[in-house]
This record gives structure tokens, sequence and C-alpha cells, in this order.
């Protein structure tokens, strides 16, 4: 097992002009994160929609199953633009696509998705109600 860092290592707080720390409270808040592989794959899935554009692929493809033309269509996008956000949100397993004769069809790739993306919806138009 590797030694705790000087850093993580809590002290037992002592009379001094240092702000005092809970350090049960500390604890309890070091406890409960996620690994960093977990948080750095959570930082890649907010990086990939922290883009207007595969915003609105999301928003589309949370309506219905959408081939690339019609999202380009729908989002007025080329193609060529279109299937170039599909892969990046393919890649951050935001997206999955599924053959049909020669075209392939997307959608958000489980409710996982679907609920992150509602809810951050949810979140942004309760926080616009209360800024106005």
């Amino acid at each position: 097992m590797a030694r705790p860092r000087k850093s993580d290592q809590l002290r037992e707080p002592v009379a001094t002009d240092e702000p005092l720390v809970d350090l049960a409270a500390v604890r309890a808040a070091r406890a409960a994160l996620p690994e960093a592989r977990v948080l750095a794959g959570a930082s890649e899935l907010f990086g990939a929609l922290a883009d207007p554009t595969r915003l609105r692929i999301a928003a589309a493809l949370a309506a219905r199953e959408l081939c690339v033309s019609d999202l380009a269509a729908t989002l007025g996008l080329s193609q060529s633009a279109a299937s170039h956000q599909l892969r990046v949100l393919r890649d951050r397993g935001l997206v999955r696509a599924r053959r049909d004769g020669r075209l392939s069809y997307y959608a958000l790739d489980d409710e996982h998705v679907a609920g992150l993306f509602g809810q951050a919806l949810d979140h942004v138009r309760h926080t616009m109600e209360d800024q106005t």
C-alpha cells in the first residue's frame, strides 16, 4: 500500500492563528470522493458536452433516433460536421449507432445519458427562472 502524502495526512488542530479544521468532516468528505479515474472520465464526458453543437445534437437525439443526413438537416450542419461531432460523442460513450442497410442511425447511448442531459437542461431552466 502506498504511503499517504504529507498533504493527505490529517493533524489534530493546535492553538494557532490558522482556521480550525473539522477532522470528521474532512475524513467523511475524502471518503466520499470518487476514484481519480472516475473523475477523469466524468471530466471527459462533461468536456464532450461543453460544445454547443454537440449539445444541440444531444437535444435532437434525446427526441428521437436520427441518421446523419437527418441530423445535419435538423441542425443546419454539413454531413461532415455532424459526423465529426457524432464521432466525438460516440468516443465518449454518449451516443450509440446502429446500422440499417447503408445508413447508420444515432441515439443517446442509454437512459443515464438521457437523464444527465435532461437534468442539465432542467437545472439551467430553473437557474434562469430564479434570475428573472
